[in-house]
C-alpha cells in the first residue's frame, strides 16, 4: 500500500506538471539568454581555470568538483540503466534534450545564487543559494525555509538512499552475495567511512571531491570509450534505434506517464540536477570577479554529467547489443553489457565505479545539507553537537538506504527532488531577469576586451540590496 502509493505520487509529479515546468523553463531561458549554453561554451571552459585572489577562497574549479560531486553519481550508472531498460533507447535522447535545455536553466540559478550570495564574516569566504535569494529578493522567508527542508529531505534522506541501495546492488552478481546478509554489511562500512568523512566539514569535502572526481570521470569514460570502440561498427545502428525509438508509438504504448520521455526526463533529471536548486550553494561559494562565471561554470558540470558520464553509460550498454528485461533494471544491465565485452573485468569495473560514484555523491550531498542546516540556524552554522548528532542522522539513513526496496528508494528521492524543483524553478522564472541582465553585461565587458568585473549598477542593482557586490 506504501509503494504503491508513493509510486502514484511519483508518476503525477513528473507527468504532467513537471514535464511541462521544465520544458518551459529550459526553452524560455534558453531563448532570453540567446542560447548561452552553447553560445557561450568556451567562456565556460575558461571561467572553470579562474583562481581566486585570496587563495584560502574556494576556487570555481572546486565549486564545479563540489556540484559534480553531486550530480556525476550512481544516476549515472543506475538511472541511465533503468532508463534504457524500462523507458526504451529513445530515452537517452530525452536526457539529452533535458541536459541542453536544462543548462540553460542551471545558468540562471546559479547566476543568482552568485549575485545574492552573503559574506561570511568568519572565514571572509561567500555562502549562499536559493534560500537566499528567494529571501532577499522575493522577500520570502517562508518559502526559503521551506526549500531548504525539501533541500534536506532530498540530499540527507531521498538521495542517500538511493545511493546506498544503488551501491550495495552492484554485488548482487558475485556469489558470496546473500540477500539477507550484504546489503547490511555494504551499508553499515558505507555508513562509518561517510561519517568519517563528513565530520571534518565542508573545506574536507570541497577537498576530497577536488582530488576524487575528475579522476573517476576520467577512468569511467577511457573504458565506455574502450567498449565502444571494440563495438565500433554499431554506431549507425545504435544512434538510428536511439532516435527511431525517442519517438515511435512503441515507446509511448505504456501511457505518456511509462513512456521512453518521462523516463529519460526523470534520470536526466536525477542525475544532471538542472533547476533543482542544489548546485546553486556550491556556485555561491565560488570567488570570481562576476557572477555569471559561476553560471557558465554550471553549465559545464551539466555537460560533463549528461553529455559526457550519462552518455558513456547508455552507449556503452546500447553498442554491446545486450537484450534488455526489466528484471536487469538498474546494475545488473550495465554489469552484463560489460561483460560481454570484457569479460569479468566488466562487472568489477561498474562495483569499483559504483564504489568511487556513491562515496562521492553522498559527501557532496552532505555538503549541500550543511549549508542547509546553517540557513534554517539563522544563516550561522550550528554547535558541535548538534552537527555531530545530524551528521551521525545522515549516516544511519547512508545505512536504511542499503536494505530497503528498489521502487521506494527511487520514488522518496524522485519525490523530494520533484518538490525542490517546483519551488526553485517559479522563484528563477521570477527573478530571472537580473541573471539575463548580467548575462549581458558580461558580454559587454567581454566585447570590449576586459576580463569581466561585476558591480551591481551595471544592471540595475543597488548595492545596498546585496550583501557581498560593491
Amino acid at each position: 500500500m506504501v509503494l504503491k502509493f508513493f509510486d502514484q505520487v511519483d508518476s503525477i509529479m513528473y507527468f504532467p506538471i513537471l514535464v511541462i515546468v521544465l520544458a518551459c523553463a529550459g526553452v524560455y531561458f534558453t531563448i532570453r539568454t540567446r542560447g548561452i549554453q552553447i553560445r557561450r561554451f568556451p567562456a565556460a571552459c575558461r571561467a572553470v581555470m579562474e583562481k581566486p585572489e585570496d587563495k584560502k577562497s574556494i576556487s570555481s574549479f572546486q565549486a564545479l568538483m563540489v556540484s559534480t560531486a553531486s550530480r556525476v553519481g550512481t544516476g549515472n550508472i543506475i538511472g541511465v540503466s533503468t532508463a534504457i531498460v524500462l523507458g526504451g533507447p529513445g530515452a537517452v535522447f530525452w536526457m539529452w534534450l533535458l541536459a541542453i535545455l536544462g543548462s540553460a536553466t542551471a545558468f540562471i540559478e546559479s547566476t543568482l545564487a552568485q549575485i545574492y550570495k552573503r559574506r561570511d564574516p568568519h572565514t571572509g569566504g561567500c555562502y549562499g543559494g536559493p534560500a537566499y535569494y528567494i529571501e532577499s529578493a522575493l522577500h520570502s522567508k517562508k518559502l526559503a525555509a521551506l526549500f531548504t527542508i525539501f533541500l534536506l529531505l532530498t540530499y540527507g534522506f531521498g538521495f542517500n538512499l538511493l545511493c546506498s541501495y544503488n551501491l550495495q546492488s552492484t554485488f548482487a552478481v558475485y556469489h558470496f552475495y546473500d540477500a539477507e546478509t550484504t546489503p547490511v554489511i555494504i551499508g553499515a562500512i558505507l555508513a562509518v567511512l561517510v561519517g568519517i568523512c563528513i565530520m571534518g566539514g565542508g573545506k574536507r569535502i570541497v577537498h576530497i571531491t577536488e582530488v576524487m572526481v575528475p579522476f573517476m570521470g576520467l577512468m569511467y569514460i577511457v573504458v565506455s570509450l574502450i567498449v565502444i570502440i571494440m563495438n565500433i561498427t554499431a554506431f549507425p545502428k545504435v544512434f538510428a534505434l536511439i532516435f527511431s525509438d525517442a519517438f515511435s508509438p512503441r515507446s509511448f504504448a505504456g501511457g505518456i506517464g511509462g513512456s521512453c520521455m518521462v523516463y529519460g526526463i526523470k534520470r536526466g533529471l536525477y542525475s544532471n540536477e538542472a533547476g533543482v536548486g542544489s548546485a546553486p550553494n556550491a556556485a555561491a561559494s565560488a570567488e570570481v570577479s562576476h557572477p555569471v562565471k559561476q553560471g557558465f561554470v554550471q553549465v559545464l558540470s551539466v555537460f560533463i554529467d549528461t553529455m559526457l558520464i550519462c552518455t558513456a553509460t547508455a552507449l556503452m550498454c546500447l553498442f554491446t547489443g545486450v537484450g534488455r528485461n526489466t528484471a536487469d533494471a538498474g546494475a545488473p544491465y550495465v554489469q552484463k553489457c560489460l561483460h560481454a565485452a570484457l569479460g569479468d573485468f566488466g562487472p568489477a569495473f561498474i562495483t569499483l565505479a559504483m564504489i568511487m560514484f556513491a562515496f562521492t555523491t553522498l559527501i557532496g550531498n552532505l555538503y549541500y545539507c550543511d549549508n542547509g542546516v546553517a540557513y534554517l540556524n539563522g544563516k550561522k552554522k550550528p554547535g558541535r553537537k548538534f552537527m555531530f548528532f545530524f551528521h551521525l542522522v545522515c549516516a544511519v539513513i547512508v545505512f536504511v538506504g542499503a536494505i530497503i526496496p528498489m521502487n521506494l528508494a527511487w520514488d522518496l528521492a524522485d519525490i523530494t527532488m520533484g518538490f525542490m524543483a517546483l519551488i526553485n524553478i517559479p522563484c528563477c522564472f521570477k527573478l530571472g531577469g537580473s541573471a539575463i541582465r548580467a548575462a549581458e553585461d558580461f558580454d559587454r565587458q567581454s566585447r570590449e576586451g576586459k576580463n569581466p568585473i561585476f558591480h551591481a549598477a551595471a544592471i540595475g542593482m543597488k548595492s545596498e540590496d546585496l550583501d557581498y557586490w560593491d
